[in-house]
Formats: C-alpha cells, sequence, structure tokens
C-alpha cells in the first residue's frame, strides 16, 4: 500500500514538473511577445523599431503574418481593448497575440512605417524565414539577413543551423551568422574566428567588409592573423573574378561588333562599297522589332523577338536592294561618290524615321528568358547578352553554311575573286551584287535586332556602331568571314581590358591608333582575301 502511495506520488511529481516545464517557458514567451506589442501602442518608429526585433526574437507561431501586415500597412491597434490586430489581405481581422478572430473592428489605429521601419522589416521577415520547409525559401532568407544582419536573429540562424540538412541552405545560413557576428559588438573569440572562415569562404567585397569589420573589434593576434589571410584570398579571388568578367564584357561586345560588322564585311568584300548607310539598316531593323511588338497579340508578347528575327531580315534586306538598285549601281568604280552617296542615304533614313516614329527613344519589350542575370561563381552573365552571344554565332555559322555550301555562295566566292573572269563564265555579276547587298543589309536588320534588347532605339542607334564595323572589317580582312569573328573578338575584348584602366575614349584612341599602324604593315588585314579592289 505504501509502495502504490509511494508510486502515485512520484508520478504526479512527474506531471507538476512537466507542467512548470511547460508553463514557466510559455509565460515567458507571453511576455516577451505582450512586451513587443506594448511598444507599438507607443505608435512611434523607434518603439516599432524595437518591436520588431523583439517578435524576431520571440519568434511567435504568427509572426510572419504580422509582420507581413505591419509591411503592408494592415497592422493596427485597440486602444481601448489592448489589442493588436493585424488583417489579412482579404480583410479579415485577427488577434495578433491568440491568433483569434476579431469581429469588431472599430476604433482601430494604424501602425506608421517609415524608411527606417522598413528595413527593420526586412532583416526581420528574413530571419523568420530562416526555418521554412521550402530550402530556397531558407536561402532566400539567409540572404537578406546576411545583407541587413540582426544580432537577436543568430539564436534563431543557429537552431536552424544544428538541424539543417540541405548542404546549399547551411552555406548560406553560415554566412549570414558570419554577418551578424561581424555587426555584434561583444561576440566570442571563437565565433569571430568561426565568421573569419565563413566569410572567407564567400569571397566577395561585402564579406571582405565584415571581415575588415572584425578585424577593428578584436586586438587577438590570431583573430588579425586570419583575417589578414583571408582577406589576401578574397583579394586574389576578386581578381581572377574580375579578368573573368572583363573577358566575359569583351565576348559579348564582340559578339555585337560581329552582328553590325559581317553583314558590311560581305558587302565591301564583293563589292568594295563604303556603304556608310549600313549602321541605318541596323537601325531599320531595331524599328522593325518595334513594330512586330506592337501588331502581335498580347498573348505572344514573349515571342515578339523571336518573330522579329524574320521580319527585319526581310526589311534591312529589301532597303539594301533598293539602295543597290538606285544608288550604288551607278557609282561601282567611283568609292568616293559611293561613300559621300550613301552617308547622304543614311541622313535621309534617320530623317523618314523621326518623321515617322518621332526623335525619342522607343521602349521595345524584352521577354523573360531575355532577362535578369545569373552567376557562376564571382561571374555574373545576363541572359540578354548570352542569347546576343548565341545569336551571333548561330549567324554566323548561317553565312557559312550560305558562302560554302550553296550556288550563290560559290558564286558570290567567284565575283569576289575575279569579278570579269566570274562574268565570262556565266554568271550575272549584277544580280550577285544584288543579292549579296540585300543579304548583308539583312544581316544588320538582325544585328538591330538584338541591339534593341540592349541599347535605345533611336534614329542614331546605327552611328554609334559603324565606325566599330569598319575597323572589324579592315583589321580581320576584307571579304572574310573569319577574318570579321576574329577582328571583332580582338576589338572587343581589348577595349573592355583597356576601358577600366584608362578609361572608355582613351581606349577607344589607342585602339584606333593600333588599327591605323597595324594597316600600314599589313594593309589587306589579318587574312587577306583576292577581290576587285586588290585587283584594281
Amino acid at each position: 500500500m505504501d509502495n502504490s502511495i509511494l508510486l502515485r506520488t512520484r508520478r504526479a511529481l512527474a506531471v507538476l514538473i512537466a507542467l512548470f516545464g511547460f508553463i514557466l517557458p510559455s509565460a515567458a514567451f507571453a511576455d516577451a511577445l505582450d512586451d513587443a506589442f506594448s511598444k507599438l501602442f507607443a505608435n512611434q518608429f523607434s518603439q516599432t523599431e524595437q518591436a520588431i526585433v523583439d517578435i524576431t526574437a520571440a519568434s511567435p507561431p504568427r509572426g510572419a503574418e504580422i509582420l507581413d501586415a505591419l509591411g503592408d500597412g494592415r497592422l493596427y491597434i485597440d486602444p481601448l481593448n489592448k489589442r493588436v490586430i493585424y488583417l489579412t489581405p482579404a480583410g479579415d481581422a485577427f488577434d495578433a497575440k491568440t491568433g483569434a478572430k476579431v469581429d469588431g473592428v472599430d476604433g482601430l489605429k494604424k501602425v506608421r512605417v517609415n524608411n527606417g521601419v522598413r528595413n527593420a522589416l526586412e532583416a526581420a521577415v528574413g530571419a523568420l524565414s530562416v526555418g521554412a520547409a521550402d530550402p530556397q525559401k531558407r536561402i532566400h532568407a539567409a540572404q537578406d539577413l546576411f545583407n541587413n544582419p540582426n544580432p537577436k536573429a543568430l539564436a534563431v540562424v543557429d537552431a536552424q543551423l544544428a538541424k539543417e540538412k540541405d548542404e546549399s541552405a547551411k552555406l548560406a545560413l553560415e554566412q549570414a551568422r558570419a554577418a551578424i557576428v561581424a555587426s555584434t559588438p561583444d561576440a566570442s573569440a571563437a565565433d569571430a574566428t568561426r565568421a573569419i572562415a565563413a566569410l572567407a569562404q564567400r569571397g566577395d567585397e561585402a564579406a571582405k567588409n565584415d571581415i575588415n569589420a572584425i578585424a577593428v573589434k578584436y586586438k587577438d593576434p590570431a583573430i588579425a592573423g586570419a583575417a589578414k589571410s583571408a582577406i589576401a584570398a578574397i583579394d586574389r579571388s576578386l581578381f581572377a573574378w574580375g579578368l573573368a568578367q572583363n573577358g566575359w564584357y569583351g565576348l559579348s561586345a564582340a559578339s555585337v561588333l560581329l552582328l553590325a560588322a559581317i553583314g558590311l564585311a560581305i558587302t565591301f568584300g564583293v563589292m568594295g562599297v563604303i556603304n556608310m548607310a549600313h549602321g541605318e539598316m541596323v537601325m531599320l531593323g531595331a524599328y522593325a522589332t518595334y513594330v512586330v511588338q506592337m501588331f502581335v497579340p498580347a498573348s505572344m508578347a514573349d515571342w515578339s523577338v523571336v518573330l522579329a528575327l524574320p521580319v527585319a531580315f526581310l526589311v534591312s534586306g529589301a532597303a539594301g536592294v533598293v539602295l543597290e538598285r538606285t544608288v550604288i549601281r551607278y557609282l561601282y568604280t567611283r568609292p568616293l561618290e559611293t561613300l559621300l552617296a550613301t552617308w547622304g542615304v543614311s541622313l535621309i533614313l534617320q530623317q523618314v524615321v523621326r518623321t515617322v516614329f518621332g526623335a525619342s527613344n522607343r521602349q521595345v519589350y524584352s521577354p523573360p528568358f531575355l532577362s535578369g542575370a545569373f552567376h557562376v561563381g564571382g561571374l555574373e552573365i545576363t541572359q540578354n547578352r548570352l542569347w546576343i552571344i548565341l545569336l551571333s554565332g548561330a549567324v554566323f555559322a548561317m553565312l557559312l553554311f550560305v558562302l560554302r555550301a550553296t550556288s550563290f555562295g560559290l558564286q558570290m566566292r567567284a565575283v569576289t575573286q575575279n569579278r570579269r573572269m566570274a562574268a565570262a563564265m556565266g554568271i550575272s555579276t549584277t544580280r550577285v551584287d544584288m543579292l549579296a547587298f540585300a543579304l548583308g543589309s539583312g544581316v544588320a536588320g538582325i544585328a538591330g535586332v538584338a541591339l534593341s534588347q540592349i541599347d535605345n532605339v533611336s534614329p542614331n542607334l546605327g552611328q554609334g556602331y559603324i565606325i566599330d564595323s569598319f575597323m572589324v572589317v579592315v583589321f580581320g580582312g576584307v571579304g572574310n568571314l573569319w577574318g570579321a569573328a576574329l577582328g571583332a573578338l580582338t576589338l572587343g575584348l581589348a577595349n573592355k581590358i583597356l576601358e577600366p584602366i584608362i578609361g572608355a575614349v582613351q581606349g577607344q584612341i589607342v585602339l584606333l591608333v593600333f588599327i591605323i599602324l597595324f594597316i600600314q604593315k599589313r594593309p589587306r588585314g589579318l587574312f587577306a582575301q583576292k577581290g576587285r579592289a586588290v585587283e584594281q
């Protein structure tokens, strides 16, 4: 009997201990939440910011909803009943503390926000989201915390790190923790060393700044040495990625140059014509993109750029045929007159476009697959530039196919190498001239489609590329597609390497001087090709 009473007593004590273990933390949690909500009743920005920090530290079940409501202007205080009320986007009202639905919402006062409150909200929402079920949401929350470190969120991050299974999320959380430690004045030396290691692994400028902040706070030689080594490693990494980024910029610039110059290489090589209106063929392609965008149904808006490619080719190609048949055919043996005539045509085309479309820039829609960017290590790759590189490669391959695997290409090469012999063999040189000029102008129109995604569509669009296009053609070799490709790549890379060192204008001057000196030694360019200009 005594044993039974003793057993029941022990069980009762265990229950009481369990209840106290549950009630005491719950009471402490409720007190912390009440203290946070009490700051909201002051309705002062500084108190609201502190309330956000306290709510984040308490991490209530409805914390994210409460903070979202505050950011959206849906959080209210009820001075009469001493309650904090938040509204859902649908308009339903709930008690922020209990989660109970509230029917009467009369006499409520909205909690005010300013930029400081919004900044605190951004950091707090990230802290509350580090425990989300979706790993991508946890990574995004950790990145938000890295950008806006909140010392109160350190415990939340540590708790999530202890159970995190996703390696990418764990890495992002570790970096967020390092940023929080860097902003905490009283962090331990062990935390500082751990933070330096995590920031060194991240290896960007933000990480470097955080490491400097840690090094300033601690006089420990070990921490100072670790910080110095980490900063040196980051500098080496940033230098290497900087070179890679400049290389990417140079490659993208080369692709734009190639698209703009490759058509000129065809017309200049076959016909020996200095076409100063080539830039306007590029401009017509850009405006063709704008017109296609205007008439394409909204359901197909994302494909308007793709649909504009054949349209721009035909529009610019037709303009090239008209120009060749009405002006250039009469000036084949007079290159100076050809230059002056095509320059006049370029001015006329610019004025026609101004009259039809106006002088202001036109906005061309960029579909989602041409928008945004992604990162490969420290290299930022923009979608539109990537697609332009792919487009220029495809156009280059198609032109090689036309020149090497079609009868028209054979005839065009024959006319380029020996016009009189080609005519004696029965080739209509005037027809080849017309079609070659149409092909070169059509490719320029495709270049206009590409440029509409990265440049302003205006009547002066082509003027910015005509000089560079001639430099590419002369440097690579007149009439040689491989020479144009190599010339575009060389000039594009050189320009982007020189630009951050000596400036954009000085870089252009250096390249121009280099081209002048180069053609003194090799007047026919890198890949000399026999043509009519050479024969004469």
